[in-house]
C-alpha cells in the first residue's frame, strides 16, 4: 500500500479545470489523490465546508488541514514546499 500524499483533490469527472490541474500535476511529478465528490460519501460535504457551502472543484486540501479551490500548478508547488 502506497503511503497517503501530501495533498487530496477533490474533483468530478465532467470538471475541465480538474483535469487541467491534473495533466498540469502529473507533469510536474506531483503526487496526489483525487476523490470524486459525485461518488464518495461525505466529500461533497467537505469541498462545501471550505467554499463556504459551494461544491467548487478542483479543490485541494493538504496533509496541514488547509485548502485550495482551482489553485494554478505554481499556488501548489508553492504550498506544498512549505509542508515539507
Amino acid at each position: 500500500m502506497t503511503s497517503p500524499s501530501a495533498v487530496t483533490m477533490y474533483s468530478t469527472t465532467w470538471c475541465g479545470y480538474c483535469h487541467r490541474l491534473r495533466s498540469q500535476l502529473d507533469r510536474e511529478g506531483i503526487a496526489y489523490d483525487v476523490v470524486d465528490i459525485e461518488r464518495v460519501p461525505d466529500a461533497a460535504a467537505i469541498v462545501e465546508q471550505v467554499n463556504h457551502g459551494n461544491q467548487t472543484v478542483p479543490t485541494l486540501v493538504y496533509a496541514d488541514g488547509s485548502a485550495q479551490t482551482n489553485p494554478s500548478v505554481a499556488e501548489v508547488k508553492a504550498k506544498l514546499a512549505t509542508l515539507s
